[in-house]
């Protein structure tokens, strides 16, 4: 697959899992009787993934995030020359995302930014989590996400049910973080929202890259231990 192909997929993917994903939250989380929650939210993140690895898995490896870049790249599994582009092609479609999120979410009359759907942590924390709380939540959702990832897509796993088992891991990540942090795990779906809520949100997003970097990578580590034959 030529690497135009593989960069358009990965800008697509991203696109849509900060659409649908941070979509779900800006407009139909807090709707009035008939809002999702933080159960639906959490699905929708899952359900863009689920959809994306089996739209562009065969194209580009549906990474949709830099920190699973980095966790496959140090697991062996990702080109380091590939690396670069593919974060720069996931930044630029989760901030595409965030773009016409925005247009849809302003269109409505009093409409109110209301954090965007960024993550936060201390006073921007939905739960008003510290930051230290916040950053073990995103090294460890992030390591074990990468965990998952790593062994759903061994060539030992059951064939065609990774996206399956990563889009359901991605859903419990959600619903176990999304109060502490709102859930990032995924550093160009931080970034996306970040550039439009603007301050506070530009502020914190060092961890947001720092954090998930870290537990990819530890991930990747470890898996090459844990996978490798005996």
């Amino acid at each position: 697959m030529s690497m135009s192909k593989k960069l358009g997929a990965e800008f697509i993917g991203t696109f849509w899992l900060v659409l649908g994903g941070c979509g779900s939250a800006v407009l139909a989380a807090g709707f009035p009787e008939l809002g999702i929650g933080f159960v639906g939210v959490s699905l929708a993140f899952g359900l863009t993934v689920l959809t994306m690895a089996f739209a562009i898995g065969h194209i580009s490896g549906c990474h949709l995030n830099p920190a699973v870049s980095v966790g496959l790249l140090v697991g062996g599994r990702f080109s380091a020359a590939e690396f670069i582009p593919y974060v720069l092609v996931q930044v630029l479609g989760g901030i595409a995302g965030a773009a016409v999120l925005y247009v849809i979410a302003t269109g409505q009359p009093g409409f109110e930014m209301a954090g965007f759907a960024s993550n936060g942590y201390g006073e921007h924390s939905p739960g008003g989590y510290s930051l230290l709380a916040a950053l073990v939540s995103e090294i460890v959702m992030t390591f074990m996400f990468l965990i998952i990832i790593l062994g759903a897509t061994d060539k030992r796993a059951p064939a065609g049910l990774a996206p399956v088992a990563i889009g359901l891991a991605l859903t419990l990540i959600h619903l176990i973080s999304i109060p502490v942090t709102n859930t990032s795990v995924n550093p160009a779906r931080s970034t996306g929202v970040a550039v439009f809520e603007g301050g506070w949100a530009l502020s914190q997003l060092w961890m947001f890259w720092v954090a998930p970097i870290v537990g990819a990578a530890l991930a990747g580590v470890v898996y090459r231990w844990l996978g490798s034959e005996d």
